[in-house]
This record gives C-alpha cells, structure tokens and sequence, in this order.
C-alpha cells in the first residue's frame, strides 16, 4: 500500500469531523457479494411493495464501480439527527424525528460537496460523486463494511456509542485509501425489542423488513388508501415511525444534534391534536418549507390524520 494512503484517509476523516459528520470509514468499491442474494429475495418476495424503483439497477446497487468510472474507494459517513425536544402534545399526531428540521438530502449533499472539494484541494485530481438515499447505493451495506457500525434486527445501522439516529451518505472516488475492517460482530444478542414492538409486525425476521406493512412507508410511500387492516395499529404516526428505533437499549446513548438545518421549528413541536386535524394547505406550506415532509404532500399527509382520525 501506498504510504499516502493512510495520510490521505487521515486526512478526509479530520475534514468529515470538522464539517460535523459523526462517523467516517473507507472501504474499497467493489461488488457486494453477502448483499446480492438479500436483495433479491428481498425483491423477489415483493417486500418492496409499490417502491418498484427498488427494482431498478439492480447491479449498480451491488456495485459502486458501475455508478462511478474507476471507482476504488467509498467513504461513508453518518450525521446525527437526533433532537433535544420531541412533540409537546402526546396526543398529537406523530412525525418521525429525521424530518424535524430542514430536508436531510440537501444539508448532506452540501456537506458532501465540501467534503468532495476539501479532497481535490488538498490531495489532487479525484473524481466522485456524492449519495445520499438518492440513487441506488446500498447506504447500510457500505457503512457496515466501512466499520460504521452493524445492522440491527430492525434492519438499521446501529453504531455501539450513538445508537441509530443518523443518516448515512456516500462519497464515492477514484482515489485508493486506506481502508476499515468491517464489524463482525451483531451486539444485538438476544434481543428483540424492536420485532416486538412494531405493531403491524413489519420486521418479518432479523434483518428483514415487509415494506408493505412499515407504517413509514404506509405513511409516506403508499399514494393509494392506507388499507383497512392497518386501523388501530398506527400508534398515531402520521409520517414515518420511529418505534423500533425508540425501543432499542442502544439508542440510550443518542446525544442531541448540534446540526443548525435540523433544529425543528417551534411552531411544529407546539402543534396540537387539533391543529393537525385542521391543517390547511398554506399552514402546511409554511410549517414544510425546505422539509422531507413535503415528500407525502399536502394530501397525503391529509389522507394520514384522517386515517388516524378514523382508527
């Protein structure tokens, strides 16, 4: 290996840092062998439900030298979002913690820019291109072989000190790095909190989540009628869910984000019950500005409280 190699990992990982990504590791681009009959199955058996853009590039999800000419290295990255205050009306319909703040894709991808610059800057002529659940990189695979973190029996990459309230992002260059080992280890044990907890029994076995039946994608993804046997099993999320995130013993360790874009806005913690079953298209507008929430639109989110309303 190149001396440089591990000058230059050093390197982009201080910048990582300094930018406010929590976590930094490098593994070399190649195919993803454990991941590619996962996949499949995962697809095969319709898991993915109305998402047939899942479907799509089904070998450049499995390898990252085929999104990016003469890719050797990804860098994967996580960002904490995790708030210092959550909903002040229990009874209020729920919103899941990521889309608090200010749209992730954006604040990431501009991180990422920087961080892309910052390496041309200073090491020279890389090329890359910048992911963040946008194009199909499989986010939790890479994090994991980068030494992230593992994945937990809800499917989501869970770091020992942070938990999982974080989002992943790639940098993927035509730069070789020093690279990570991937964690063996599953520190999940016997537990099983999050199977437990998720009231339409989701997560079918470790690791395999129905998306048909996840509440955040009943709630965001889903365009037609939530179905009728969803009723009364909501626990009243309105978009997206966080319960087997909340349930896990990891996420004890979650800190509050000190990420400007993701600080919630007041008037979104102080809405009560009724005011979401008031909301109007301007209210909602004004409240969604720059958010992931806008995702679902007006309508659908409309169509999710009066779900709820009904259950």
């Amino acid at each position: 290996m190149n001396s440089n190699h591990a000058t230059y990992s050093k390197l982009i990982k201080a910048e990582a840092t300094r930018l406010g990504f929590a976590q930094c590791g490098i593994s070399k681009a190649g195919f993803l062998e454990e991941e590619a009959p996962r996949l499949e199955s995962w697809l095969q058996n319709g898991m993915h439900g109305t998402m047939s853009y899942m479907e799509h590039h089904f070998d450049k999800r499995l390898d990252p030298r085929l999104l990016v000419d003469g890719a050797k290295s990804v860098i994967s990255l996580s960002l904490n979002y995790f708030p210092e205050q959550g909903q002040q009306d229990p009874d209020a319909p729920k919103i899941s913690k990521y889309a608090y703040g200010q749209d992730y894709h954006f604040v990431i991808k501009e991180k990422l820019s920087k961080l892309l610059e910052y390496i041309q800057e200073h090491i020279g002529a890389v090329s890359g291109r910048a992911f963040t659940d946008s194009a199909p990189v499989l986010d939790r695979a890479w994090a994991k072989k980068s030494g992230l973190g593992w994945v937990g029996k809800n499917s989501n990459l869970i770091a020992k000190k942070s938990g999982s309230f974080f989002f992943l992002a790639e940098l993927i260059v035509d730069l070789e790095l020093h690279y990570d080992h991937h964690i063996q280890t599953d520190h999940c044990g016997s537990c099983t909190r999050c199977l437990d907890a998720c009231p339409t029994e989701a997560i079918i076995a470790p690791e395999v989540v129905d998306a048909k039946k996840c509440i955040s994608y009943l709630t965001i993804e889903l365009k037609e009628e939530i179905g009728q046997q969803f009723r009364g099993k909501m626990e009243n999320w309105m978009f997206g869910c966080d319960i087997c995130q909340d349930v896990c013993p990891w996420n004890r360790f979650s800190l509050p984000n000190s990420v400007e874009e993701f600080q919630p806005k007041a008037e979104l913690l102080q809405m009560k019950k009724g005011d979401w079953e008031d909301i109007s298209q301007e209210v909602f507008s004004s409240l969604f500005k720059n958010s992931a929430v806008k995702r679902t639109k007006f309508k659908g989110l409309a169509r999710n409280i009066n779900f709820l309303k009904h259950s």
